[in-house]
């Protein structure tokens, strides 16, 4: 490559960091993380566990989106040395890594703009996950757990806190269902895009007979609220139930009834959470959920964002979103946008950015055609 190429794709790089900048509004950041660290400094913070974790988990989000992009930064600086350090001593081998590296940063750099493009009102807040088993029997409550671990490994990855408010175990194996928070900025911006309904096709390790199944699990993705967020609650429209919880066999289950159901009467809705040895903790927790959801079908009603917001998803044949094929041939596809991968096992570990990038740009252009 020439030099004047290198001058002129390290100019955009740059210009593309800038822009990056002025959307993530890297002085707010910075203030945001002063301010969390003075709060995880104080003595008491842990005497409220929920706020303690949500500040750890918020500043440790933050940090990683700062170092990611400060990173970049100084890679592209690298970058510049060595291209003139080659240039200078002609070195061949020298000229070739910083092509390499050139593709790599601009990738990266690609990867970090979709966040110029999460500009939605609930965008920037946190995510509650809900991932439930469709039709497709005992392998479809396998599936729906193979998509709680795919989650929860890419969110790990991202050292995003993860928070499990409630799971669901299937008899033979897997999950009916499971409820879970992912604590990051722009968490539900990102996630929203992996609502609907997911199909698995592959020879079912249930059938003594080796016969390939189709099962099908739908995932819903709701925004955390903030106590800004005007959502009222009458507690005489919810009935509570309170219920000894536990898992599959071999699992420890508690003495007590501390897991907690909210039903909402007039809606229907339906949350529980049992992850805190607490009745009241897991009342709370579950009230986070239940207000989230009750946020995300009145938005959902007043502007017709249905589909955006949740997804109206039966998990059942002819509405799916992504197919998730291992056999007769591996693959993973997603039916909106048509990015695929061959390595269904990297995806199943977490491996999602590009399906959700891909997502992210595909409802942009659908925003800016209604537009």
């Amino acid at each position: 490559m020439a030099a004047t190429d290198f001058d002129a794709e390290i100019k955009q790089l740059r210009a593309t960091m800038r822009t990056i900048g002025q959307v993530l509004d890297l002085d707010r950041m910075r203030s945001e993380i002063a301010d969390l660290g003075e709060q995880v400094a104080a003595p008491d913070l842990w005497d409220d566990q929920e706020n303690a974790q949500r500040v750890t988990g918020r500043l440790s989000a933050l940090n990683g989106e700062l170092d990611r992009y400060t990173g970049l930064e100084s890679r592209i600086d690298d970058l510049e040395v060595l291209v003139e350090l080659g240039q200078e001593e002609a070195d061949a081998e020298s000229m070739a890594e910083a092509e390499a590296e050139l593709g790599r940063i601009s990738k990266a750099i690609e990867s970090l703009e979709i966040r110029t493009l999460l500009a939605g009102e609930y965008d920037e807040r946190e995510a509650i996950v809900t991932i439930r088993s469709g039709a497709g029997g005992v392998d479809a409550a396998d599936f729906a757990e193979m998509l709680m671990r795919m989650y929860t490994r890419w969110a790990e990855q991202h050292k995003y806190p993860v928070e499990v408010y409630d799971v669901s175990y299937a008899e033979e194996a897997g999950i009916k269902s499971a409820e879970f928070a992912i604590h990051a900025p722009y968490a539900y911006g990102t996630l929203s895009v992996e609502a609907g309904t997911h199909r698995l096709v592959r020879i079912s390790p249930f059938d003594n007979q080796g016969r390939r199944q189709t099962s099908f699990a739908a995932v819903e993705v709701v925004p955390v609220l903030e106590q800004t967020d005007e959502i009222e609650v009458d507690e005489n429209d919810i009935r509570t139930d309170v219920f000894r919880s536990g898992g599959p066999g071999g699992q420890s289950v508690n003495t007590t009834d501390s897991a907690v159901r909210l039903t909402h009467i007039p809606t229907g809705i339906v949350v529980s959470c049992q992850n805190e040895k607490s009745q009241l903790q897991n009342k709370a927790s579950a009230m986070v959920v239940l207000k989230a959801k009750l946020l995300a079908q009145k938005k959902a009603e007043e502007a017709a964002l249905k589909k955006d917001l949740k997804g109206d998803v039966a998990a059942s044949w002819g509405d799916q979103m992504r197919n998730y094929v291992l056999n007769p041939y591996q693959i993973v596809k997603d039916l909106r946008t048509g990015h695929e991968s061959g390595n269904p096992s990297e995806v199943f570990d977490g491996d999602l950015d590009d399906f959700m990038e891909a997502g992210i740009r595909w409802r942009r252009s659908l925003d800016k055609a209604e537009a």
